[in-house]
């Protein structure tokens, strides 16, 4: 019996499918929720692309083409795309030691998108399109190698993925840009019209109420839960380089920064102005990795160029060696206020009383810290984890909110004994 499309596929797969004739995209992203039939579409497509290829290549008399398949890690791939695809249409893979096949007269080159090593993978290569599986685990830097590769004349990319946080690099950079060679699709659990109802009551019900469920069933892009700065609205909270320098017309501004000193993870000097009013507007981060001192005193000295050489650097004290460093090329280097949990209270009253706003023209990192920022739920602590910006926005803030409680008219011991207790 000769089984219709429709007994094979989705509705949503069918229009997913129809894409396939379109030749005016050229990234296909398909997002939402679990279970709904993301990944199978994909496998499906990702044969149907290698179709392509050879033909496109044949034309060109290109012998072997190269194609880029794309996950997590190698365990993904297999789980996820290989072992799917010998499982529904019978297909053996044979790799060769550099974990490469041949489906279909086209060669297909694995790259594992978790962390940076996947570079290596794919940099130099020329490719006809790519199959990114799980896109929000990929590294952003990686991911967009794997777009730069696929130069080929009617090269391609698609990739599927669950939601994450709204300022996850995918969805702003890719998503939410009005671009006409990009397209998407977005699944709830409701669009997998093979899964049981049974099932998927089940699934709504044993799943928590919050992010997990706006996540998982309806595919949605939430913020986490938990987060630390929960009363932050980017509505309200960014403005553009144009309103702020509307709100401050006219008024004498104080400016300050705050240092998170990195290597391995991400090191940060952040920048704000502060209004007579209190209103503080947060201009800045600049943001970097793998960067020794000699290149945080080089952005401190633009800073200090522009700011004024007086300006403050709230610095993380954990690198004292940075700090005695930053003293000794006359920059006002003073310790940062460490207290995590007063610290956090601090910049959390500024959101809530409307005191803290962010210039998101000149923001590089902090929207995609802050909805990740999340209590951990054993410790009491936020979890370190990608919260560089975060710490150098509490050491700028709290120090400089500490300072000004200092008593002007004390002595210099009570003073002294004061900083003492603030560690600063």
């Amino acid at each position: 019996m000769q089984l219709a499309m429709t007994d094979m596929f989705t509705p949503k797969q069918l229009q997913v499918l129809d894409s396939q004739h379109d030749d005016s995209w050229f990234l296909r992203i398909c997002d939402g929720a679990v279970r709904s039939g993301k990944t199978y579409v994909d496998n499906v497509t990702f044969l149907l692309e290698l179709m392509r290829v050879k033909e496109i290549a044949n034309k060109e008399k290109v012998k072997e083409p190269q194609y880029i398949l794309a996950g997590t890690s190698s365990g993904t791939i297999q789980t996820n795309i290989l072992q799917e695809l010998s499982n529904d249409f019978g297909i053996e893979f044979s790799f060769d030691r550099h974990n490469s096949f041949k489906l279909f007269g086209v060669k297909v080159i694995q790259c594992f998108t978790g962390n940076i090593a996947g570079l290596r993978q794919v940099r130099g290569m020329t490719a006809y399109g790519a199959y990114v599986n799980e896109a929000t685990l990929a590294n952003h830097e990686v991911f967009q190698e794997i777009i730069d590769r696929c130069s080929k004349p009617g090269a391609r990319i698609i990739c599927d993925t669950n939601p994450d946080q709204p300022k996850h690099w995918l969805k702003t950079d890719y998503i939410d840009k009005d671009n006409d060679s990009i397209i998407r699709f977005h699944f709830t659990i409701e669009d997998n019209t093979f899964l049981p109802q049974s099932y998927i009551d089940h699934l709504k019900e044993t799943t928590p109420t919050g992010m997990f469920y706006d996540r998982a069933i309806r595919g949605l892009w939430v913020a986490n839960e938990g987060m630390v700065y929960s009363n932050f609205d980017a509505e309200t909270m960014e403005i553009t380089q144009t309103e702020f320098r509307r709100r401050t017309e006219h008024q004498m501004l104080t400016y300050y920064c705050g240092v998170d000193w990195g290597y391995q993870h991400k090191g940060v000097i952040l920048l704000v102005a502060e209004a007579p009013d209190g209103t503080r507007y947060q201009l800045f981060d600049r943001t970097a990795q793998f960067k020794e001192i000699d290149y945080w005193v080089s952005v401190a000295r633009e800073i200090a160029a522009k700011y004024g050489r007086n300006i403050p650097f709230y610095c993380d004290s954990a690198r004292p060696e940075h700090v005695a460093r930053f003293r000794r090329e006359g920059f006002n280097a003073i310790n940062g206020y460490k207290n995590r949990q007063d610290g956090i209270e601090n910049v959390a009253k500024a959101y809530s009383s409307n005191k803290l706003y962010i210039v998101k023209e000149g923001d590089n990192a902090f929207s995609d810290e802050v909805y990740s920022y999340v209590w951990d739920e054993k410790t009491g602590e936020p979890v370190k984890v990608n919260d560089d910006v975060m710490d150098a926005q509490r050491y700028a803030i709290a120090t400089r909110i500490k300072l000004l409680q200092l008593p002007h008219n004390a002595s210099y011991e009570a003073q002294a004994a004061m900083l003492r207790k603030y560690g600063l």
